[in-house]
């Protein structure tokens, strides 16, 4: 790149950086350009780095779709780029409208204010639990919604080729305005679960710091619920009911998904203190670090145990697993637990994808990378949380939990917390998809099925040169090229895919 060209995006940068806080501070500037009386310098800082976090997280979809391409065949590649997609897109409309105010307006069992962003009143208490945070009402919607859009990316996964495009489109309203804003609300946005003591049971509040649960189990909760009436792809499973390997085509741009990924979560975890002014995010990524970490190294291990190889897509899979498991005491943890949390989450996953293999076709493993590693990092609260931290949150029993206090009313409220969250959401996630069946469909035929869902949902294919007929192949230059005889004119079409098999 040329001095001239670098000069140039250093000065954008910079004029971005400065504009970038100005813009979000609209709600708190007056007409003569101060700022409006009572409002704390930090909001500047604070808006500005939950918008970084929020944009790191939204670029996990990116990782999503490269996942999931890697672990599909070539023939449904362009499907997922479709999918992200639409889902975010529907995500993002959804929640500005009702799920925001569902999820972190006051109430015990479900928001009630701020709806299209609208009549909050004053914007630093408008969403209770989130006040002691300077940053703007837009900056904290922006990534609470990029959250939203996770736990739906989640659901997919089990789903891979065989689903109708238009099931995407159904349930993400639902799940996007209904399922998650609830259900989060419960969990980490203020409701009955998190302030704990609810109907007079005297148990503690639960912990949840970024979402092991409210994002990632509920993900994998409606996952489950689609694999369960969706069923397996053809000849996922032998006559016998023995499940048969079907590999994905692309393990680099697998592996390229989960290193985007495993970025995004210093966006997710850090960026859930929902500020830069107390300092404390340059700890909660270290612990998010040593943990992912951890379960690389244990997944490899434990597959190489079990398989006598190193396993491409376990290795990943411990990454995400750790991940996810730290989600939730990322913020209550002291930086010795974060590995003991992300290995054994590394163990969970491997020895998780090969028992529920045999019964459910999962092709990214997303219910034992999200599901039960989303279990583990929410109990482990329980045990780890350390006393410090728990009082700085304001959440559950301030002495710590059982490795501290000696008492498991944390590890009760963790266990019961989930528990409920996990029944809610598999509920409603059930009877949407039940009726989405009865009504609409879930699967494509078999034909369509076999044909791949780039050709026959979408009209064209992620891959042409693999797919499309050679006489067909008009100005691809560089596909294979066969001699074909004068006889042969009523020979079958030949495809470049057949050709280089």
């Amino acid at each position: 790149m040329r001095r001239s060209t670098v000069f140039r995006v250093l000065i954008f940068g910079t004029l971005a950086a400065l504009i970038l806080p100005s813009t979000a501070l609209a709600d708190f500037i007056r007409d003569d350009g101060t700022l409006a009386p009572g409002i704390p310098g930090s909001v500047a800082v604070d808006t500005l780095w939950v918008i970084v976090a929020g944009a790191l997280v939204m670029f996990m979809q990116a990782g999503f779709a490269f996942l999931e391409i890697g672990f599909s065949r070539g023939k449904n590649a362009g499907t997922v780029v479709a999918k992200i997609l639409t889902n975010f897109s529907i995500a993002g409309l959804c929640y500005w409208a009702v799920g925001f105010a569902f999820a972190f307006g006051a109430g015990s069992v479900i928001g009630h204010h701020g709806f299209f962003l609208q009549g909050f009143g004053d914007p630093l208490k408008a969403f209770p639990v989130m006040g002691l945070s300077d940053a703007t009402v837009e900056s904290k919607w922006f990534f609470q919604f990029v959250f939203c859009a996770v736990s739906l990316a989640i659901v997919w996964g089990t789903t891979l080729e065989r689903i109708k495009f238009g099931v995407y489109i159904i349930y993400a309203v639902v799940f996007a305005s209904i399922i998650y804003p609830i259900g989060s609300h419960w969990v980490f946005g203020g409701g009955f679960l998190q302030t704990g003591d609810w109907l007079g049971t005297g148990i503690v509040g639960m912990q949840d710091f970024a979402g092991s649960t409210a994002v990632h189990l509920i993900g994998a909760t409606g996952a489950f619920a689609a694999l369960l009436l969706l069923g397996p792809r053809k000849g996922k499973y032998d006559g016998a009911g023995k499940p048969r390997a079907i590999p994905g085509h692309n393990m680099p741009l697998f592996g390229l998904g989960v290193l985007i990924l495993w970025l995004g979560w210093f966006g997710f975890n850090p960026g859930s203190a929902l500020n830069a002014s107390d300092g404390r995010f340059p700890e909660i990524l270290l612990v998010t670090q040593l943990a992912g970490c951890a379960g690389v190294l244990a997944a490899i291990a434990t597959a190489y145990w079990r398989t006598k190889a190193i396993d491409i897509g376990m290795a990943g899979n411990g990454a995400i697993a750790a991940l996810v498991a730290i989600t939730a005491p990322s913020g209550y943890v002291e930086l010795w637990a974060a590995p003991i949390i992300g290995a054994v989450a590394g163990v969970i996953v491997v020895l998780g994808v090969y028992a529920i293999d045999k019964y459910l076709d999962d092709p990214v493993g997303a219910l034992s990378a999200h599901g039960l590693a989303g279990i583990w990092g929410t109990i482990s609260c329980g045990f780890f949380t350390s006393p410090r931290f728990a009082k700085y949150n304001a959440f559950g029993d301030p002495n710590g939990g059982l490795f501290y206090s000696g008492s498991p009313k944390q590890l009760i409220a963790q266990v019961v917390g989930f528990s409920i969250a996990f029944t809610f959401v598999f509920v409603m996630s059930f009877g949407t998809f039940w009726a989405i069946k009865k009504v609409y469909g879930l699967r494509v035929t078999g034909e369509e099925e076999d044909a791949g869902l780039d050709i026959s949902e979408h009209g064209m294919y992620g891959y042409p040169e693999q797919f499309i007929p050679i006489p067909e192949l008009v100005g691809y230059g560089a596909a294979p090229h066969v001699a074909t005889p004068a006889t042969a004119a009523a020979a079958p079409v030949t495809t470049t895919q057949e050709v280089t098999a």
